[in-house]
Parts: C-alpha cells; structure tokens; sequence
C-alpha cells in the first residue's frame, strides 16, 4: 500500500523509536527558564511547554536544553517495529519529527538505518513546528514530490493534522 506512493515520510518518537525520555521530568528544567523569564508554565510535558516558549520569545534559549535531553534519549531509545521498513523501501524517505534534528539523526544512527533516510526536518529546522503544514511540505520538497503524492507516517491526531494541512495521505500507527 504505502509503495503506491512517491515518498514516504515518517515521524519519529512513537513512530518509529520510542526515546527514552521521561518528558514530565524534562519540563522541570524548562519550566524553569520560562519562570525566570517572568512567565509562568502551563501544565504538560516538556513538549507541552514550547508553546510558552515561543509566547517569551525564549526557544533559542530552551532549544538546546530539550535538545541535549532528547539526544540521550534518542541514544537509548528502543526500536519500533516500522523501523525494519526504513531498509526496504525503494522510494525516498524522510523524517518529519517534533523533536530537535540532531535527535532524529542520533535516533537513526542508533539503531543503523541513517544512511536509509533522504530527508530529516525536525523542530528547529524550520520555522514552524507541527502540526504547521510547513515541516511536512519541506520534507516533501526536499525529496522531490508533489504533497499529494507522498504520505506521512505518525502515532498522533497531530500528525494526522500535519499530513491533512500539508496536504499528504496520512497512515496512523498500527493501521494496515
């Protein structure tokens, strides 16, 4: 099914690994930035909290900290049962993922399958996040495909968001 399609685009945590990140326990340091900035964190995981971030002004400063501790976490993270496929597909490939790049790249070359990815946009690889269409579009972009033509890989209804705003067939986790 999915190889009627001219690219296949997948996100990663959940997806394709599970990081070995305990996100309630990294949104302590992060909440801290935001209240030394004056702000005050709203409840939810360390993802959760990028959204008052970007309220202050303050992602150049919380990137690097939630970057650092989604790359352990993506060093001994566990594979998932999608990541075999990376190896089989004859079409261009690529990661749309909420976590900071180098996190997908570390993810991927944990487990051997780098060199089987086209493509990586993650967080902080453009301006906007997901459930934005524009990670997906320029993944899309970058392999050479028209949006129609490709579809995104996700465990989330932000995901399936992502693929319906930017255009691209959507396949849930666990879907045939």
């Amino acid at each position: 099914m999915i190889d009627s399609y001219n690219a296949i685009v997948y996100d990663l945590d959940g997806t394709l690994v599970d990081l070995a990140v305990d996100w309630q326990a990294a949104a302590d340091p992060i909440a801290k930035i935001i209240r030394d900035h004056g702000g005050e964190p709203g409840a939810g995981d360390a993802l959760d909290l990028l959204e008052d971030a970007d309220a202050l002004g303050i992602m150049a400063e919380i990137e690097p900290v939630l970057c650092e501790i989604e790359c352990a976490g993506a060093e001994n993270s566990d594979g998932r049962g999608l990541l075999s496929e990376l190896e089989t597909h004859e079409l261009p490939v690529g990661i749309c993922s909420l976590n900071c790049e180098a996190a997908c790249e570390t993810a991927l070359a944990t487990h051997g399958v780098g060199d089987d990815v086209d493509v990586i946009v993650g967080r902080d690889s453009v301006p906007h996040r997901k459930p934005h269409p524009e990670p997906l579009r320029t993944v899309v972009d970058r392999l050479g495909v028209a949006p129609e033509t490709a579809c995104f890989v996700g465990d989330s209804e932000s995901d399936a968001i992502t693929a319906r705003r930017a255009n691209t067939a959507f396949r849930r986790v666990g879907d045939p």
